[in-house]
């Protein structure tokens, strides 16, 4: 019987570099989904992911940017609506 977790080798990812491709994803998943509804809490949510994802060194750079660019995108939005609407919120 072992008692210590098994040597693996060295073709495995890192557990941070998993988070940070985790958290790429979610950027780009929050963003979009920002667009539609929540921009308000998604928006912020989305950008601090993909700074963090890409301050980690995510191997997945493109989805990092895609959520930070949605992210402010959902602001944008937001703030476009409350112009347009009079209202500190919108609704369609």
């Amino acid at each position: 019987m072992h008692l210590t977790a098994p040597v693996t080798s060295g073709s495995e990812t890192r557990p941070a570099a998993r988070d940070a491709d985790g958290m790429a994803v979610a950027s780009f998943i929050l963003g979009l989904l920002g667009l539609l509804v929540l921009n308000i809490f998604l928006g912020p949510i989305a950008i601090v992911l993909a700074a963090v994802s890409l301050w980690r060194g995510t191997t997945r750079r493109g989805r990092a940017l895609l959520g930070l660019t949605l992210g402010v995108a959902d602001l944008a939005v937001l703030a476009i609506a409350m112009e347009v609407s009079h209202t500190l919120s919108w609704s369609l």
